[in-house]
């Protein structure tokens, strides 16, 4: 299960820079990178802007779907949340981020999915059957499916990877990673939190699919649906384990009506299948 360390962690060390924020929200996001004991390990934080500093959740959001990954068997990306005092413009902030290690092995290369489609399709062929041809099917499926359960708004063609080792001859695609806008990000207090509707099919990025995650379900063939371990009502304690003495917890309730909302109604899709 994604790790959290309460502790408050010196990490004033880690240079952070910029990327674009994709999310059509005000502020960016802030990445950084380490060696520890010859292991890469990659950090990032919420949504930040220099006035209000970090204002979102997408770390927290990481480690839900971190744990919700677990409890189904899709391979993932594993989080840490950490409790940590960062430099962000020479200005010490308090907040939780996110490490992770480094996914590939030795001699892998990386290459978007985009990318690679782009060098390596056959004429007319689609992001979805050109992934279906090189036997990544399940991967795209599990991927559709959890990406409903939590929303994810940004699957787009850099999110997902290639990762290719030319002295092995192999290629495979990277664990699920980066579903930090998910669930409840666009939400930023408790009037937000109330009135937000956690069944609604809201506009998302994915570059195998449409703008609906609803939608992305139904390219799913009735014989293709993945063998997930199901989730159960039990399964709230460990997925918002820790996570009241970070977020509201009206927030985090809410949170998990979702999950557990849109498991349920996938669920019911499935087995009418």
């Amino acid at each position: 299960m994604g790790n959290i360390i309460h502790e408050l962690q010196n990490m004033t060390y880690l240079n952070w820079s910029q990327i674009r924020n994709s999310s059509g929200t005000a502020g960016s996001f802030l990445k950084a990178y380490s060696e520890i004991g010859g292991r890469k390990m990659y950090y990032k934080i919420s949504n930040y802007d220099s006035i209000n500093g970090v204002t979102g959740h997408e770390c927290v959001n990481e480690i839900i779907a971190d744990r919700i990954l677990d409890v189904l068997g899709i391979d993932h990306l594993s989080y840490t949340l950490v409790n940590a005092e960062i430099l962000v413009d020479g200005k010490p902030i308090k907040t939780y981020i996110c490490m992770s290690e480094n996914f590939r092995n030795k001699n892998e290369s990386k290459i978007a999915l985009d990318a690679f489609y782009d060098m390596e399709k056959a004429k007319n062929e689609s992001p979805l059957e050109f992934c279906i041809r090189n036997g990544w099917e399940k991967y795209i499926y599990e991927m559709l499916v959890f990406d409903f359960l939590i929303l994810n708004r940004d699957r787009h063609g850099a999110n997902i990877e290639v990762l290719r080792d030319t002295k092995r001859k192999t290629i495979r695609l990277a664990p699920l990673f980066d579903h930090g806008l998910s669930l409840l990000s666009l939400c930023r207090d408790e009037k937000m939190y109330s009135e937000y509707d956690v069944m609604a099919d809201r506009p998302v990025q994915c570059f195998v699919g449409s703008h609906s995650a609803l939608e992305n379900l139904k390219l799913i063939p009735k014989n293709a649906f993945p063998a997930l371990t199901p989730l159960k009502e039990s399964d709230k304690d460990k997925i918002m384990d820790g996570l009241n003495e970070i977020i509201p917890k009206q927030l985090s309730e809410k949170i998990w009506e979702m999950i557990w909302n849109r498991w349920c109604y996938y669920e019911n899709i499935r087995n009418k299948k």
